[in-house]
């Protein structure tokens, strides 16, 4: 019974960790709008979760770290997320492809889909622990 619950659990919480990732992704291309050269960031986030629960079907090997000294592989996080670079949408003189509007409507959008999935697993606890009381 346990192991079923923290199996559904687990993509949950997965699915959070990534969605925070990926928020740290937005927060640091606004942050860095006027950095000459700047190069916008962010996460395919369906391919970084499938990534992340093992559904990844063919695709790039992975290394596995055997120690936690190891260094990471080129390109790698802490999550699996393949961290790609935002096309531009307008050219800019100092090379930065930061489009503050871009990067406002996603980091709202994912803030309201982390918002949403912790309103889920909130319902998921609370019928949980009605299960749980006689």
């Amino acid at each position: 019974m346990i192991n079923r619950i923290d199996q559904e659990l687990n993509f949950s919480q997965t699915a959070l960790n990534l969605r925070a990732y990926r928020q740290e992704l937005l927060a640091s291309n606004i942050a860095n709008a006027d950095t000459p050269n700047f190069k916008a960031r962010d996460i395919d986030f369906k391919a970084a979760l499938d990534g992340a629960l093992g559904k990844t079907q063919g695709g790039a090997l992975a290394l596995t770290q055997t120690s936690e000294r190891h260094l990471l592989a080129a390109g790698s996080n802490r999550f699996g997320a393949a961290v790609q670079y935002r096309s531009e949408q307008q050219p800019s003189v100092d090379g930065n492809t930061v489009s503050m509007d871009v990067e406002r409507a996603a980091f709202a959008e994912n803030a309201i889909q982390m918002e949403a999935m912790l309103t889920f697993v909130n319902g998921r606890f609370k019928t949980l622990s009605s299960a749980i009381q006689p």
